[in-house]
């Protein structure tokens, strides 16, 4: 095989395989219940696949418009505006993305000039940094600590300066499975009041929140939503997380400077796709039934963990749900789910993966998008350990 002649300048000398590709390459390795990877193990609905179908056959299969199709960039600000009271403009304030991790890293190259700081929250995504670095932004981590993993509004003043361009916040958040306040949101508009700092609001489980919870978008409160981008998940709300479409909604002067990124990175996004979403959409309460499916899923694996050692924080969002292992093992947590796959037959994702220091509080996260059988059969291996 040949090698490439010269010395290779990485853009990203410290990156390598996310956690996510190695625990799910493990966990295929070891036959083991793949509980890592944020994916259901279950298909959407037959008539989405059926709408696919159908724009396929019917020609629609060339470049759709760069924005996105019109009626589904229609669909959403019909959405949006039911949800959160705010009309975005179908034309300039919408977009359609090729998943939130494009829409996420687009915002970034839009906004983030060299030397800029962007704060986060950690333990935080692990798509944030590289963006922020490759745009030649400055990583600002602000601490969320375990048990609560609440904001410390004060250590975010502080944090705030000149340089400061951006915020960007998840909610509900992965990994940590906590929902923000309306306090938070007024803390945070407080904060980036009279600035120019603009908010990248990452939304993609705004429809998972438990426990009669109701998600509040940045884009529902009105001083936010002046200066935010925020960007959702067809994946994530519809059970589709390959096909990779997302979107984004923000002020138009914001979308503006989006869309003249995301042009030349994507341009566009699969066609017949997304008129299916469009025709989907049509039904509401296949995104408003959403939490109550998958509190079942919750409620059926923390129930049948009860009966184990693991110590169950907290899961007020998303499919996730945390779990300190301590009564088990003092193993730094990315030795433990070595184990727990390779011994134990199940796949979970060390915290510490999320953390830039990586910050080990012995806490590992299960994923429960899965059915039923998949959920028992874990838990039945998990009481064992």
């Amino acid at each position: 095989m040949p090698h490439f002649p010269a010395q290779i300048h990485s853009r990203l000398p410290h990156v390598g395989t996310t956690i996510f590709t190695v625990m799910s390459r493990l966990a295929q390795e070891c036959g083991a219940i793949n509980l890592s990877q944020g994916f259901p193990d279950f298909n959407a609905e037959d008539v989405l696949f059926e709408r696919v179908a159908h724009w396929m056959k019917s020609g629609y299969n060339q470049y759709a418009p760069m924005a996105g199709v019109l009626p589904l960039r229609e669909a959403i600000v019909a959405k949006v505006a039911a949800l959160y009271g705010t009309a975005y403009d179908a034309e300039t304030e919408v977009t359609v993305t090729a998943g939130a991790t494009q829409a996420l890293f687009t915002a970034i190259a839009a906004c983030v000039h060299p030397g800029d700081e962007v704060i986060v929250f950690e333990p935080v995504y692990d798509s944030y940094g590289p963006a922020i670095e490759l745009a030649g932004g400055k990583i600002v981590r602000m601490r969320l600590a375990a048990p609560d993993y609440r904001p410390d509004w004060a250590a975010v003043a502080a944090a705030i300066t000149s340089r400061t361009r951006m915020i960007m916040i998840n909610s509900p958040h992965n990994p940590t499975a906590t929902v923000w306040s309306a306090a938070d949101y007024d803390h945070l508009a407080g904060l980036v009041r009279g600035s120019g700092i603009i908010v990248v609001s990452d939304e993609v489980y705004e429809h998972i929140v438990f426990d009669g919870q109701r998600h509040l978008s940045c884009a529902g409160h009105a001083e936010l939503a002046a200066r935010s981008i925020v960007v959702s998940s067809f994946g994530k709300t519809y059970h589709i997380t390959g096909w990779k479409v997302g979107y984004v909604v923000a002020p138009r002067e914001l979308m503006a400077e989006f869309r003249k990124v995301h042009q030349f990175n994507v341009f566009t996004v699969n066609t017949p796709v997304q008129y299916a979403l469009a025709d989907y959409m049509a039904d509401a309460s296949r995104h408003l039934g959403l939490a109550a499916f998958y509190e079942g899923k919750r409620n059926v694996f923390r129930d049948a963990l009860a009966a184990s050692r693991f110590e169950l924080l907290p899961s007020r969002g998303t499919y996730f749900q945390l779990a300190r292992y301590g009564a088990i093992s003092d193993e730094p947590d990315v030795d433990f789910c070595n184990r727990l796959t390779r011994e134990v037959g199940v796949a979970a994702i060390p915290v510490s993966a999320f953390f830039a220091d990586g910050r080990d509080e012995r806490v590992i996260r299960f994923c429960f998008a899965k059915n039923e059988a998949t959920l028992a059969a874990a838990c039945e291996r998990l009481i064992k350990v």
